[in-house]
């Protein structure tokens, strides 16, 4: 597996865009966001090029997403939503978000134009969050748009309670893509809602069935990477000054940082690599969770992938 790390290089993420409206006591917020818009804007933020795929609608809350991304350098290809922009109204219970989501964010569906094509042939790595995997013909379209090297491929499934209307289909398509990927991304959250299981019972499952390596996220327990040669870990939360404020992006950080380096670093041929580039994203994630809002935070003494 190899990837370009030169300046030249570019990420597509193909995944969704949203208005995240937060009920916090008497409180309400709203903020731009969703996995997809914040795993490419996080990206940016790392010196990383750029394009967001994703689907909005021709109103207020399109326009606001927009000119977000605008303002932090993400090239954007819309799909026209005719039921309008995603909404997903959160209320905070123990400091951790819980959603309920609008129509059009439990029928957004991509268009894979001629343009959404060439923008996925070209790009350096090709990152999946929050795709609607339970849609038969949005999974196959997903799944035919990837053509060779498909090492370029990075999945993290984000299933949303209020989004899944079909969870057995999410699981089938899902798998059956991050089998051909190079990285694959999952909580236990997602081994919970979409299998009923542990997660690290999920991270062998998909090594197993042919993906490269496993990015396997559990909150305040740390992380690991799975490869078919070994399992690195990273245990707790990174220890740096401020107090963990908001968790909200925090995987979608993670995620960010993990792609961010393997584009400035390469694809790790060993486990110390794999270990550095796991360290950098818990670094990222620890930064993220001391401010509020979903926006990645680069870590003060870490700003690039390598140290």
């Amino acid at each position: 597996m190899s990837v370009d790390s030169t300046t030249a290089a570019h990420v597509v993420v193909i995944g969704d865009a949203l208005i995240d409206r937060i009920v916090d006591g008497t409180q309400h917020r709203e903020f731009v966001g969703g996995a997809g818009l914040n795993v490419a804007v996080g990206l940016r933020t790392l010196g990383v090029g750029t394009t967001l795929i994703a689907t909005l609608g021709a109103d207020a809350g399109g326009t606001r997403v927009r000119d977000y991304l605008r303002g932090h350098d993400v090239a954007l290809i819309a799909s026209p939503a005719a039921l309008g922009t995603s909404v997903a109204l959160s209320e905070r219970v123990d400091g951790e978000p819980r959603y309920a989501f609008n129509t059009a964010a439990q029928h957004r569906e991509i268009a894979f134009t001629p343009e959404v094509m060439h923008a996925i042939d070209a790009a350096t790595l090709v990152v999946v969050s929050c795709f609607p995997f339970d849609n038969p013909a949005q999974a196959a379209a997903l799944a035919a748009s990837v053509r060779a090297p498909e090492s370029r491929l990075v999945i993290d499934p984000n299933p949303r309670e209020g989004m899944l209307a079909d969870k057995d289909a999410f699981v089938e398509h899902f798998e059956a893509l991050a089998a051909r990927s190079l990285l694959t991304k999952v909580g236990d959250e997602d081994a919970q809602l979409l299998y009923g299981s542990s997660l690290t019972e999920l991270r062998d499952r998909l090594i197993a069935a042919g993906t490269g390596a496993v990015l396997a996220t559990a909150g305040r327990d740390g992380a690991t990477i799975t490869t078919g040669t070994g399992v690195t870990a990273a245990s707790g939360i990174t220890d740096m000054p401020g107090e963990v404020i908001d968790t909200m992006g925090a995987g979608d950080a993670t995620l960010a940082a993990a792609v961010s380096a393997l584009v400035h670093d390469g694809v790790p041929g060993q486990e110390d690599g794999w270990s550095r580039l796991l360290g950098f994203a818990m670094d990222t994630a620890a930064a993220t969770c001391r401010v509020e809002g979903a926006l990645l935070q680069p870590h003060p003494a870490r700003r690039q992938p390598i140290a």
